[in-house]
């Protein structure tokens, strides 16, 4: 009995520690970060820079080496994220609408592990600055999450949704669209697919099939519970109606720390099961400074394995 009571004694002040921080201390003890590897990643400013875009050769300088094989990070580093960035954010071709003081990049940290059950990630940024006035929540963290099915996450990450008719982009018109995958549409040109949508019984077997963006995100503000959502992208975005991810958020001295996490099995259409042995294409997006839609810091490709293999980011059981 002694020696429950001292364990019990010695979790209060972490648990109370816990708390203080806005995080449930069940969450903050499931994984201890100090021994977890953090990858830096850059996250890029795109402005309209779409899906067509990357791959047109009047638009993209790479367009020709991307049609030929090479994806954005063989000819995209940290340094050239941060300098094409730059020139994006200020207004021109890419960005007819620019935010005063947003950077054209954004680092972050990252941080991938499971403990049997679930699997989390961990993002951290230092806040930019700037306030965009869109949204009543300062920012939004999320990942997507596919796998070799949708050779567009494979290739060039977010860009993977990213269509030149999708609201705020360039041919967007009076009736934009929302996020899609190429493979729900019949046809693709320069401007998206537009309403080229396939039959629904075709998009039923893209679903069953796995070729789905699946997401989860926490809508954020400081000294408020995260938000937490999740749903897949098709179609068009489909938002579960009962949150299966969870989300803790701490903001202090100007960063964000948010957690996100899932179990590890899918529980049903429009989620991924992970398991060892796979590899799992994944995107990262956040929206600082108050922004919403397109004026967001997304990532290229990286990649996900659980327990060991070559991918950028491996998930270990802590």
């Amino acid at each position: 009995m002694t020696s429950i009571s001292n364990a019990r004694a010695m979790l209060r002040p972490l648990a109370l520690a816990c708390l203080l921080a806005g995080l449930p201390a069940t969450q903050a003890l499931a994984v201890d970060w100090a021994g977890v590897p953090a990858k830096d990643i850059a996250l890029a400013y795109a402005g309209q820079a779409s899906w067509e875009w990357v791959l047109t050769k009047n638009d993209h300088e790479g367009a020709e080496k991307f049609r030929g094989g090479k994806d954005c990070r063989q000819c995209h580093d940290a340094e050239s994220i941060a300098k094409d960035g730059a020139k994006i954010a200020e207004a021109g071709k890419l960005e007819p609408s620019p935010i005063a003081g947003k950077p054209g990049h954004l680092p972050i940290k990252v941080q991938v592990a499971h403990d049997g059950t679930k699997l989390y990630f961990r993002l951290q940024w230092k806040e930019t600055g700037s306030n965009a006035k869109q949204s009543e929540f300062a920012a939004h963290a999320s990942v997507m999450l596919s796998d070799a099915s949708v050779k567009e996450a494979v290739r060039a990450g977010c860009w993977a949704g990213c269509h030149d008719d999708v609201e705020g982009m360039a041919s967007a018109g009076a009736a934009p669209q929302e996020k899609y995958l190429g493979a729900s549409r019949a046809k693709l040109g320069r401007t998206g697919g537009g309403a080229n949508l396939k039959p629904q019984a075709d998009i039923d077997k893209l679903l069953a099939a796995g070729t789905f963006l699946e997401y989860w995100s926490a809508a954020l503000a400081p000294g408020k519970p995260p938000v937490a959502a999740n749903g897949y992208i098709l179609d068009k975005p489909h938002k579960a109606a009962s949150p299966a991810v969870a989300a803790d958020a701490t903001f202090a001295g100007g960063e964000w720390t948010v957690v996100l996490s899932r179990p590890l099995a899918g529980a049903g259409p429009g989620q991924k099961s992970f398991t060892a042995g796979n590899v799992y294409p994944v995107g990262i997006a956040i929206h600082d400074g108050f922004t919403k839609g397109r004026w967001h810091y997304v990532s290229m490709e990286h990649s996900l394995s659980i327990d060991g293999g070559a991918a950028d980011l491996v998930a270990k059981k802590q």
